[in-house]
């Protein structure tokens, strides 16, 4: 528009699209014998249309709701690009070190049956790890390379951004801009954060969002897990909303997260509820560890867990490996750690314990328990809100909650 305004001629140098043939496609996919928990598994028809869009288009940014089978996708993407391209590398960049873990692991999974060796094509980067590496494929966090020199970025030809709506946006250009000859690159997320700013800086950097599909339309097509939402309200007696109006944001959460009979509440739920539990809290010393404590000791004959940024990485690994053999385990985990990525197939009920107004956050929270299992039918979101209001004062975590409840309305959700 600014252009044709000022009758300037506008002209690009981004690669033109190749045109490939869908039945090329699947025969390629079809090669890779792909497998998961070493039973033969075939993508469906979302993930096939968003491969063949990221090969003809070679810069998109795929969006994707959680549990519609990216991994899937970035594999089968990455191992056709080291195909045509014998000589080059693939930078695959993630936003945790949970991720860097389950990647690698899932790859290994999918390629159990070929010749094609995760441990020796795979080098894996976070915090204290080797940044140098003869390997094909590099999985790294963003953390531990955005502050490399150009010159380090020179070795790859090809770069994946998973869940890229997580990555600070000053960090992640810094390291697109220094991938100089990069033609080959591809985002993936399962949730932009609604405004316009944020979705123009990571089209920019990757390439024209292509929606591949919804939570719903997986949801009824059965690939989903079918969600029910409990929106439990907890009201406050008079004398306490009236004490407490016009407190500050801060102010009301630190109140909220520490009040002793709100906690008592979660217990109570958290030890109620039947099946693998997952408690997401934002605070982890004034609210994380304490509520960990009263929820093992009310429950001393299921195994709980806590993990939260401190947790190392193998430790994390473990935790979602015994919660997929259990059926009554309770995690409690910071937002950090377990709302992104994170997959967990035996997941039947999550709790929000802090109030969150964040779109990515509680869609992204939301994923975690979505994904199918015989070992469940429906999974159970109990979402918490505080009513604190004074007259017509409405207090600033009654406020999200109306906001999570848009959300939930905007997507469908029951």
């Amino acid at each position: 528009q600014f252009a044709n305004e000022r009758e300037y001629d506008v002209g690009t140098n981004l690669p033109n699209n190749l045109p490939i043939d869908d039945s090329e496609i699947q025969d390629y996919i079809n090669d890779l014998k792909l497998t998961a928990a070493n039973k033969d598994i075939a993508p469906h028809a979302h993930q096939v249309d968003a491969i063949t869009h990221a090969l003809s288009c070679r810069r998109t940014l795929l969006l994707s709701p959680t549990a519609s089978g990216k991994s899937l996708i970035i594999y089968v993407l990455m191992r056709r690009w080291l195909d045509e391209n014998p000589d080059s590398k693939m930078l695959i960049i993630v936003p945790t070190i949970s991720l860097v873990s389950q990647l690698h692991s899932d790859f290994a999974d999918y390629a159990n049956k070929t010749d094609w060796n995760a441990d020796d094509m795979v080098h894996k980067i976070y915090g204290g790890q080797e940044k140098t590496t003869n390997k094909r494929v590099v999985i790294s966090t963003w953390q531990s390379i955005y502050k490399q020199p150009k010159k380090y970025f020179d070795q790859f030809s090809g770069v994946i951004g998973d869940e890229c709506h997580q990555f600070k946006a000053k960090s992640l250009t810094s390291i697109m801009t220094k991938l100089r000859d990069c033609p080959y690159r591809i985002g993936t997320t399962g949730t932009l954060d609604g405004s316009q700013c944020h979705k123009l800086v990571i089209e920019g950097l990757f390439g024209p969002v292509y929606k591949v599909t919804s939570t719903k339309k997986l949801m009824d097509k059965k690939l989903l897990t079918n969600l029910d939402i409990d929106c439990l309200l907890l009201s406050y007696p008079e004398h306490v909303r009236q004490q407490h109006k016009r407190m500050t944001y801060q102010e009301e959460i630190d109140w909220i997260v520490t009040n002793p009979e709100r906690n008592e509440f979660i217990t109570n739920l958290t030890s109620n509820l039947k099946g693998n539990t997952l408690v997401l809290f934002q605070f982890v010393e004034k609210h994380g560890k304490p509520l960990f404590e009263m929820i093992k000791e009310r429950c001393p004959d299921r195994k709980c867990f806590f993990v939260y940024g401190g947790t190392d990485v193998d430790a994390r690994e473990e935790v979602r490996r015994i919660a997929e053999e259990e059926d009554s385990a309770i995690i409690v985990a910071s937002y950090g750690t377990f709302s992104t990525g994170i997959s967990i197939r035996r997941l039947h009920n999550v709790v929000f314990s802090s109030p969150s107004k964040s779109r990515i956050r509680v869609l992204q929270s939301i994923g975690r328990q979505l994904r199918k299992s015989e070992h469940k039918e429906i999974a159970k979101l109990y979402d918490l809100g505080d009513d604190i209001h004074w007259k017509s004062y409405k207090n600033h975590t009654l406020r999200h909650f109306s906001e999570r409840l848009k959300i939930y309305d905007a997507e469908g959700f029951n």
